[in-house]
């Protein structure tokens, strides 16, 4: 076993802490009385959870976007994190309720995206650029583990158990296999907390995959840009790096500075230092300590806020803080308090 590995610190779990204080114990019990039932209405309403049903059909009203599976998979997330520490049957209910309908809109092989489905069927993973295919399935993961750790049951687990050996069965260096990775990051880290609970260590090698495939040439997104139109083929198109704004200019462990789409970075980073803790890979351990420095020493706000313009909504340049004009997105923060405590623990 190398320092890496004797360093390598396990997640507490929520049930292990107590909160009780002035600060923090206020918002979230707002967090837990009005927001997580708020964030239920407004799926419902706007119809990210019927989309389950698969019923849209073209003209309709409420066409499902890309973003919607994860919209949905975040608030059941929220959701068994507020369970886990403070049980309620009813939010339950509605959590069990959603999961049965997320359940029934999987495909026999284990696919399960509402866009894909209903919008563009036969399309699926021709468009991992734009598309946040495997975004979605990647917060779809998290809220699985989520779940079965606040009330252990299986029901979402088991789900996205067969989800992620569906993914498995496409991506990889494997003949037939696609050699793709998303363009927003969020699988990677996933796969290593579905690893952690289920202890199989065939979804930490896909995350593995997924983190040492980025960057390489022939640059995949590339060649699927030559066959088929992104999603978002007009923003990218504005944007002065592709390949740095879902940073795969370089394979990771070449990486030395922060660029491109900060939550997209951020995620990135976390799964690396996540890998690294877990299979003592020294030199995922080393681009991690490079990015770090130059994350926190040049292009971080005082507030901690990172991502300081909207055109890409991520970097620029060295020292470009504005006051003003600060994009500094909640979601990036968010990725940052991923990355930091992984920082602590591995010593950057």
């Amino acid at each position: 076993m190398n320092v890496l590995q004797q360093k390598k610190l396990k997640p507490l779990s929520f049930t292990n802490v107590v909160i009780d204080d002035a600060f923090w114990s206020p918002r979230i019990q707002v967090n837990r009385e009005q927001t997580i039932p708020h964030q239920y209405v407004q799926c419902k309403e706007t119809g990210r959870i019927d989309a389950f049903n698969l019923t849209w059909k073209h003209g309709m009203d409420y066409e499902p976007h890309i973003f919607w599976d994860s919209d949905v998979a975040k608030w059941i997330e929220a959701a068994s994190y507020s369970l886990a520490t403070h049980p309620d049957p009813e939010l339950e209910k509605l959590v069990d309720d959603v999961i049965s309908l997320i359940a029934s809109a999987q495909h026999p092989d284990g696919y399960l995206n509402i866009y894909f489905t209903v919008v563009k069927p036969g399309e699926r993973w021709t468009d991992l650029r734009d598309a946040h295919e495997l975004y979605c399935a990647g917060h779809l993961i998290e809220a699985g583990v989520a779940h079965f750790e606040a009330t252990k049951k299986r029901t979402l687990l088991d789900v996205v158990l067969r989800y992620a050996d569906h993914i498995d069965s496409v991506f990889g260096i494997e003949e037939g296999k696609k050699r793709g990775y998303c363009g927003h990051q969020e699988i990677e880290l996933a796969l290593v907390k579905l690893y952690r609970v289920t202890g199989v260590k065939r979804y930490l090698e896909l995350s593995q995959y997924f983190i040492d495939e980025r960057g390489r040439e022939p640059h995949y997104f590339i060649l699927e840009k030559e066959v088929k139109t992104g999603f978002f083929h007009d923003f990218m198109n504005h944007l002065d790096n592709l390949k740095e704004y879902n940073q795969s200019h370089k394979p990771v462990r070449e990486q030395s500075k922060v660029v491109g789409h900060s939550v997209r970075a951020m995620y990135m980073y976390s799964a690396m230092a996540d890998l690294a803790g877990e299979i003592g890979d020294e030199s995922l351990l080393k681009a991690c300590e490079r990015l770090w420095g130059h994350l926190h020493t040049k292009n971080m706000f005082i507030t901690g806020g990172i991502g300081s313009t909207g055109k890409n909504e991520g970097f620029t340049y060295d020292y470009d803080l504005p006051n003003e004009t600060s994009y500094a997105e909640t979601c990036a923060a968010i990725g940052l308090v991923f990355l930091e405590p992984k920082n602590a623990s591995a010593g950057m």
